[in-house]
């Protein structure tokens, strides 16, 4: 049954060249990195190497059942309230992974009382959650401000969530927040800003949302990830307590999944510590993306990604391939996962590049381009 089913979906990706293969990275791999999310490069730094193994032998390897049974410690609890006070928040509700904290609360928000406004280029954690809200769903044109303040005027919902992302995955730009926060407070509407890209990165760390002064406002609330700048795995919900009350006791994604293992919780915090000691990380990203922009003549982005438009998927992971042949790992971007349906070399700056590595990367790209292109 299944040869039948699913043979011919697969023979079509692959004609595409939108096939996708785990390839998987041993412990000693020497590739330069352009490909992970380590923003900060803290994932291999002993001082959070160091946190997560303690944690292991005081709270063992897992947390044991969901949060609201035993699955809550000191360290989800201490991790929760140093997030909060790092980037200006009431409150930090921590979920087992990103994914799941957009889920939790877009969900726990949603329903037939609640119109869900969507950019078109939010993430597809997001979009999967309105699929899931049985909300009404507007999705507006990629920044438009205009285009959701029209929604928002017209809508009939007593109740209205904005979504964007601060620094959107793909194209790493920025999304208008001052504006956006001020059309949903108009209307009386929650502004909800994923900051996967912008945590440890932008606003010197702690993220656009405090750079924009939103921080802490009542209709504006955050969500961001632990598995990328934290060099852990997790997510978080941040906001004004009556939301995470509200999430406690409403959010499916929370109730019934195990919390996050002790040891991710210690690493995250571990990593968030470093960040407060050693502000300056956030700087070091800005001066890759800045040299691998400038290199490839494409806008300088807002995050730590930087997108090279490709003539095709074919070409793009070709590239890609040549690249990890000659010592550099990079990212190949391919519908769908291309909101603008433009195939991309992905590439994500971190902390930890040197010159020589960003030098090098740089002539292995443009040769890798020139031979597949």
């Amino acid at each position: 049954m299944l040869e039948d089913w699913l043979a011919p979906k697969a023979a079509a990706l692959e004609a595409r060249g939108l096939t996708r293969r785990l390839r998987s990275r041993a412990a000693d791999d020497d590739l330069i990195d352009l490909a992970g999310n380590d923003y900060l490069g803290l994932a291999r730094d002993p001082r959070v190497v160091t946190a997560a193994a303690d944690a292991v032998r005081t709270w063992g390897t897992g947390a044991t059942a969901s949060r609201l049974v035993t699955g809550t410690t000191a360290l989800h609890e201490e991790l929760e309230s140093a997030l909060a006070a790092y980037v200006g928040q009431e409150s930090a509700l921590v979920f087992s992974s990103g994914y799941l904290a957009n889920l939790g609360v877009v969900t726990a928000l949603g329903g037939p009382g609640t119109l869900l406004v969507s950019d078109e280029h939010i993430h597809a954690s997001l979009v999967d959650a309105c699929r899931l809200s049985r909300s009404r769903v507007e999705v507006v044109p990629h920044n438009d401000v205009e285009a959701v303040e029209k929604v928002l005027a017209e809508r009939n919902e007593p109740h209205a969530v904005v979504m964007t992302e601060s620094v959107f995955s793909v194209l790493s730009d920025g999304a208008p927040l001052t504006e956006l926060a001020a059309v949903a407070e108009a209307h009386r509407a929650l502004l909800l800003v994923d900051e996967a890209h912008g945590l440890g990165v932008t606003g010197g760390g702690r993220g656009s949302v405090h750079a924009a002064g939103l921080a802490g406002l009542d209709h504006v609330a955050v969500t961001m990830t632990l598995s990328k700048s934290m060099a852990s795995q997790g997510g978080v919900v941040l906001g004004p307590a009556l939301l995470r009350d509200h999430l406690v006791n409403r959010s499916r994604p929370f109730i019934y999944d195990t919390g996050l293992n002790p040891a991710a919780c210690a690493a995250a915090l571990a990593a968030l510590r470093v960040l407060e000691a050693e502000p300056d990380r956030p700087a070091r990203i800005h001066a890759a993306t800045t040299r691998l922009a400038g290199a490839f003549d494409v806008p300088l982005p807002a995050g730590p990604v930087v997108s090279i438009p490709m003539p095709g998927p074919q070409q793009t992971v070709q590239a890609a391939d040549v690249c990890r042949r000659n010592g550099v790992r990079v990212g190949s971007f391919r519908p769908p996962s291309v909101p603008d349906g433009i195939s991309r070399l992905r590439l994500t700056a971190h902390a930890g590049l040197s010159s020589h590595d960003l030098d090098r990367a740089c002539d292995v790209i443009v040769e890798a381009i020139a031979q597949v292109s």
